[in-house]
């Protein structure tokens, strides 16, 4: 369809009074994110596995003019015909059917060289939009490694429009790319492809409705008419903004008549766009003939066999625990040392007294309870930043998706499932990914079982009292840490099994992912995403656990006893001991005291604020003017009766609680806003916070019952 004059000048030469927008899109894992990096200067997460970009970025770029270019990294997707909430981001950006984001004035389409055939089926319905592109080909090194000569200059030519080599990881094409995007004639696609005549009237009829009585524009009706046809879901395609009532009778007419004919309208038309590719391809890519099985093959074959790959993922994750505590117990003690000399220097220097308690039992004790678990938390990150930068994440979903497909899930859910092993926000998120509206919804309610960052200094302080003697060997630690974790993970898989058979009904979908090729990972990337989530812990140790811990020391200290009331009085007396004793006829069937109990109340903040809770409540109790070791003062702590309160089998009934409960605001705020509503979140919070309970009192009244 010829466009009509004035608009194929504006789209091809933006107005100079603004800034020019560059949409980013391409499939997944093609090294977009990290091309958007290396434009815009801004550290988004990259990572080696599908589903990285999860919701639109917006950048600033600068031609090599000095020019400012608006440039929005978009979901990967394979297709604009979207089937998963990612996908449906970028189609409907492209479409100009978001309120918060303008159609973009032109495109950068990034494609994988190593797979060009495959890339270009999205380029080519980019074409259809009739807006200015320019051609990435990204990762032209691998593709020369694997024996492809990609003829950048032919495509160039094929297509009409400016074609880039490119290798992002190592900046080379950055230069070339930039003078392309400042070019202000940037030229319309020479695009053109033979529509099946069985199909075409059709094309063109839907063409004319949408812009007649779906107001659409005519740079894209064409395109949206392409895609009503390519997926036969047009409630799907439409996406929030349904069809006109003309528009969906006339697209039923045809495929009613089509059904009839016995015609597959929707395949014709994929082959249709294949055959055209793959004539392009077929004149652009050369192939060396003598190249054997690449590296990445010859990994696979170990990494992905139905025996090897299980030891080889077994090997992966018992290194993983075995670092956060062999290479973090230095830096700990370091923090540690650190933190009772701050203490101690506060209340050398200042006078007796509430401000003086306020610092050290409240601030001090609060946030230096929590922040000594940062080597470990950073640790944690670093390894699954080198997983997922390798391509190895993408593996361990491929080894999981037999396991997975047995709880009616596949191998996508593992994805957001080990994420969700740092953090569930992020996990919950990456379910965008996952096509089947009920596989996501599975996914979001039992991703907060899998054993978070949070939750791990909880394990940790518990695994300290729990054990006698100064120190905890590390076999003990280390087994007692997969424990949790694989008991959460089984939590998980057990919880999916039931929703599929009950509440979420559906049969196991296949799993199509690619396997990326493994890379060397770039160091830098991995330290630099460690070091934000890092960072992510400090602010919050400083400002919400911060202001928790005063809080609470306020809470704990007030309102004041007489002169000469014990400690333990005071504590009981105050509003937190209150609130504490107001639920521990609940909590006390499964062990734990009215001061557990406010240790509870408050980790619905944050799981790991269970830690300064303990810390600033059984600071207050002490009576020297010596900070007292945390794990000292829960070895002290008695019940009424005299008896200890953190004996091993309260210490392990507290870390079998928080495997399973749903102690994270941050969590049910994101599961709301990814469920559309309060119904899944309030449901997830008692399910979860439920089965805590149930298996608490099943294991501490089971251990009573056998003389623990």
């Amino acid at each position: 369809m010829a466009l009509p004059s004035h608009i194929s000048s504006t789209l091809a030469h933006p107005s100079s009074t603004r800034t020019p927008v560059y949409a980013l899109v391409g499939n997944p894992n093609c090294g977009k994110t990290t091309l958007f990096n290396a434009l815009t200067g801004l550290k988004q997460k990259v990572g080696n596995y599908p589903g990285v970009t999860v919701e639109k970025k917006i950048g600033t770029a600068y031609s090599q003019h000095g020019q400012p270019i608006t440039v929005i990294d978009l979901p990967g997707t394979y297709s604009l015909a979207a089937r998963s909430p990612d996908e449906a981001v970028t189609r409907d950006v492209l479409l100009g059917r978001r309120a918060d984001t303008s159609p973009p004035d032109r495109i950068l389409c990034i494609v994988d060289a190593t797979n060009l055939e495959r890339n270009l089926y999205l380029v080519h319905q980019v074409l259809d939009l009739g807006r200015p592109v320019i051609l990435v080909l990204n990762m032209m090194d691998l593709a020369a490694r694997a024996g492809l000569n990609v003829r950048a200059a032919h495509l160039e030519k094929e297509l009409g429009i400016p074609v880039i080599a490119c290798e992002a990881v190592h900046g080379r094409g950055l230069i070339e790319l930039k003078l392309a995007m400042s070019r202000p004639d940037l030229p319309l696609a020479r695009h053109a492809w033979d529509i099946p005549a069985a199909i075409a009237p059709a094309v063109g009829e839907l063409q004319a409705s949408l812009i007649a009585h779906d107001r659409k524009a005519p740079l894209l009706a064409r395109a949206e008419a392409l895609l009503l046809l390519t997926d036969q879901d047009s409630v799907r395609v439409a996406g929030s903004s349904p069809l006109s009532s003309r528009t969906a009778e006339l697209l039923r007419a045809w495929q009613e008549r089509w059904s009839a004919a016995g015609t597959d309208w929707a395949g014709t038309l994929v082959s249709s766009r294949y055959d055209a590719i793959g004539q392009i391809a077929a004149e652009v890519v050369l192939r060396d003939g003598t190249v054997g099985p690449s590296a990445s093959d010859r990994i696979d074959a170990v990494a992905t066999h139905p025996f090897w790959g299980w030891t080889v993922l077994g090997t992966v994750m018992t290194l993983l625990f075995l670092s956060i505590f062999t290479l973090a117990e230095g830096p700990m003690n370091w923090i540690d040392t650190h933190i009772a000399s701050l203490a101690d220097a506060v209340k050398t220097a200042a006078p007796p007294g509430d401000l003086r308690d306020l610092i050290t039992d409240g601030a001090i004790a609060g946030v230096g309870g929590v922040i000594i678990f940062l080597p470990q938390i950073l640790i944690l990150f670093f390894f699954i930043g080198l997983l997922e930068s390798t391509g190895y994440m993408a593996r361990a979903a491929f080894i999981m998706d037999r396991l997975m497909s047995r709880v009616g899930l596949n191998g996508k859910s593992f994805i957001p499932m080990l994420s969700s092993y740092a953090c569930a926000i992020p996990g919950i998120m990456a379910t965008r990914t996952i096509e089947d509206p009920k596989d996501r919804l599975v996914t979001i309610l039992v991703a907060p079982l899998m054993s978070c960052s949070a939750r791990l200094p909880v394990y940790l302080l518990m695994i300290a009292a729990l054990v006698p003697g100064d120190r905890v060997p590390l076999p003990t630690k280390v087994g007692i840490i997969i424990l949790m974790y694989a008991l959460g993970t089984f939590g998980a898989f057990f919880f999916a099994w039931l929703f599929k058979r009950t509440l979420l009904k559906g049969a196991p979908p296949l799993m199509i992912m690619e396997l990326p090729p493994y890379r060397l990972p770039r160091l830098k990337d991995v330290a630099q995403h460690m070091v934000e989530r890092g960072w992510l812990f400090v602010r919050r140790a400083g400002t919400v656990i911060l202001g928790i811990s005063i809080i609470l020391w306020f809470l704990s200290a007030y309102p004041k006893a007489s002169e000469g009331t014990p400690p333990t009085q005071q504590l009981a007396q105050s509003f937190a001991g209150q609130a504490g004793q107001a639920l521990e006829p609940l909590i006390k069937p499964i062990g734990f005291d009215w001061r557990i109990g406010i240790g509870l109340i408050t980790s619905f903040a944050a799981r790991e604020v269970f830690v300064s809770t303990m810390s600033v409540v059984f600071n207050v109790e002490t009576t020297d003017d010596d900070t007292t070791p945390l794990r000292q003062a829960l070895l002290a702590a008695k019940w009424p009766d005299g008896r200890p309160l953190f004996t091993p089998l309260v210490c392990f009934t507290l870390m079998i609680f928080y495997v399973f409960a749903m102690q994270c605001m941050s969590t049910i705020a994101v599961v709301k806003r990814e469920t559309n509503g309060w119904k899944w979140p309030i449901f997830q919070t008692c399910y979860m916070t439920g089965t805590a309970w149930i298996l608490s009192f099943v294991v501490y009244q089971s251990g009573r019952a056998l003389g623990f």
